[in-house]
């Protein structure tokens, strides 16, 4: 594998089969799906290859020294000491330039839990290549994202952060009018409420870019 990330990804069922033919890939299996949508086939290319998902830990390259089976059991002795907790519900949004499902109401139990999970598996995460932080493009970050890239390897972490599942790639204007109605009607019926978060998930990307996932932890 080349990378491995921390994510929230709902349990099976009917939200994560919709999610899964939405983008037109499953996530767990890698099984490709048929998307409900003859709009999303050109829209939904980036949000397909990491699966349907929330990040908590953006990918990252492993330390030296430390293996996956390192990593997969760190996440069961985390996991196991955090338990599940709720918040109001999902509902989708246009989040700078894409569909995604963000949380309503009060998100700070979610803030609160990522934070901790980018603290907690710092130790995993191998140092950023000049080129993956030139990817980042710093130059347009303020300082303060600047900061938290180089502790971090990532910019939208701890105060920065919004839970987000992203739906499509950056969409234009009129593609976000065309598609939101859509996803609304697709996930509004699907989507849990309350919004219990009750696993942690690690995603691996393979030699070909496709993140899968690998291992489900679940809290408490």
């Amino acid at each position: 594998m080349k990378r491995y990330a921390l994510y929230y990804a709902p349990p099976p069922g009917t939200w994560a089969e919709t999610a899964a033919r939405w983008l037109g890939r499953d996530a767990v299996s890698g099984e490709a799906r048929m998307q409900p949508h003859l709009a999303l086939a050109g829209l939904t290319a980036s949000a397909r290859r990491y699966g349907f998902h929330a990040t908590l830990k953006a990918p990252f390259r492993l330390a030296e020294g430390s293996s996956e089976e390192d990593l997969l059991a760190a996440v069961e002795v985390f996991a196991a000491g955090i338990a599940p907790f709720s918040v109001e519900g999902l509902r989708v949004a246009v989040l700078d330039g894409f569909l995604a499902l963000v949380p309503s109401g009060d998100a700070s139990a979610l803030d609160t839990f990522a934070a901790q999970v980018v603290v907690r598996f710092e130790r995993f995460r191998a140092p950023l290549a000049a080129e993956d932080r030139a990817r980042r493009r710093p130059e347009q970050l303020s300082e303060r994202q600047r900061a938290l890239l180089d502790t971090y390897g990532y910019p939208w972490v701890m105060e920065e952060f919004r839970f987000h599942m992203t739906l499509t790639d950056r969409l234009t204007p009129e593609q976000s009018a065309r598609l939101q109605p859509l996803a609304e009607a697709d996930f509004t019926p699907v989507l849990p409420r309350p919004f219990v978060l009750g696993a942690l998930s690690v995603f691996a990307e393979d030699t070909e870019g496709l993140f899968t996932e690998i291992h489900r932890a679940r809290l408490g």
